[in-house]
């Protein structure tokens, strides 16, 4: 414990997102046991850790913001540059399949668990730089319009029917996932227009123009990277990486609803997300498993979320249930019960 109280708190953070950078972009440039040991670091050791050291990372004090925002810029940027090496390295190095296949579950865990949740972290700060650095990561990984749709929709009606990020009691996830990318598009383009008629800023680029022509831009430049064979590998890993996003809106507000009353919703609580207390997948995410306590206080940096007292709590790490999500059976078993008890608590 020594040790954690030395990497507490930005040091912690600074350690978990910033080693798989390195390791990532050393898989690309030299192959071999790099590729390894930034598979296994970005999931068996992440697991073995969170079950390993019992240890809750405390929340620090807005003072340190200036640390964790030059952390989520530093991420942000380096998210290009391992993009555009591993994208290089998958078109271009010898065919090397099981070192291939290596990187590329690598990077796409590393742009879906990490360069994801940084990028949410971004859209969320006040200062337009930081907000444009994130959207640009979005629009990298082919997810653009999520820049809209999360603030505009997903935060509006989070835990009802009308929010097509929330998933329902039952669903699987592989339902989900289709049902949930075409209507967070249509239902963050729908808002995002509506928003944009009510400022009436006058002459105006919609989001959506640089959403759909910056994503042709990226596929563009990995075809002049790596031909087609490049804009094809490109495609798969952000649709890879996208889907771990979508299978964390997926895991984090399952089966969790608010009552609605003469149509209008009850107001967002600590009840309807599920949280996770494991230290080094909260640090690895940017403590995006501290999720009830950000959708109540949206703006605050992710240093400085706690878990709320009486708030649903996965049984394992956010990792380790999104393993388990992609068995619905399994899934189901474990969850149904858990957001039956939730859902039976709010209805007392």
């Amino acid at each position: 414990m020594h040790m954690l109280r030395i990497l507490t708190p930005m040091r912690l953070f600074s350690a978990a997102t910033l080693t798989p950078v390195a390791l990532v972009a050393a898989a690309a440039l030299w192959g071999g046991w790099w590729v390894l040991v930034a598979v296994l670091f970005l999931s068996a050791l992440t697991a073995l850790l969170d079950e390993a050291v019992h240890h809750v990372t405390p929340p620090t004090a807005e003072s340190e913001f200036p640390a964790a925002k030059w952390l989520s810029v530093s991420l942000g940027i380096a998210h290009f540059v391992v993009l555009f090496l591993v994208v290089n390295a998958l078109a271009n190095q010898p065919n090397v399949i099981p070192a291939k296949i290596g990187l590329f579950i690598a990077a796409g865990f590393f742009f879906g668990q990490i360069s994801n949740s940084n990028a949410h972290e971004l859209i969320h700060r006040g200062g337009r730089g930081m907000h444009r650095l994130g959207k640009w990561v979005y629009i990298s990984l082919l997810f653009g319009h999520h820049t809209s749709a999360h603030v505009l929709v997903h935060h509006r009606y989070v835990a009802t029917t009308a929010d097509p990020s929330t998933s329902r009691l039952g669903e699987s996830y592989y339902r989900f996932v289709l049902r949930a990318w075409r209507g967070s598009f249509r239902k963050g383009l729908e808002a995002e227009t509506e928003r944009q008629n009510r400022i009436d800023t006058g002459i105006y680029l919609h989001p959506y123009v640089a959403y759909v022509a910056g994503a042709i831009e990226f596929i563009l430049a990995a075809a002049l990277i790596g031909g087609i064979k490049g804009a094809v590998i490109y495609v798969a890993l952000a649709s890879f990486s996208t889907s771990q996003l979508l299978l964390s809106d997926y895991i984090q507000h399952y089966g969790l609803m608010r009552k609605i009353t003469d149509g209008k919703a009850e107001p967002v609580g600590p009840r309807h997300s599920w949280n996770s207390p494991h230290w080094f997948s909260s640090a690895v995410m940017l403590n995006a498993p501290r999720h009830s306590d950000h959708h109540a206080h949206p703006s605050r940096t992710f240093n400085t979320l706690v878990i709320p007292d009486d708030s649903p709590m996965l049984p394992r790490s956010l990792p380790m249930m999104a393993t388990l999500a992609l068995f619905p059976r399994r899934w189901r078993k474990v969850m149904d019960p858990l957001a039956a008890q939730w859902s039976d608590r709010e209805d007392t």
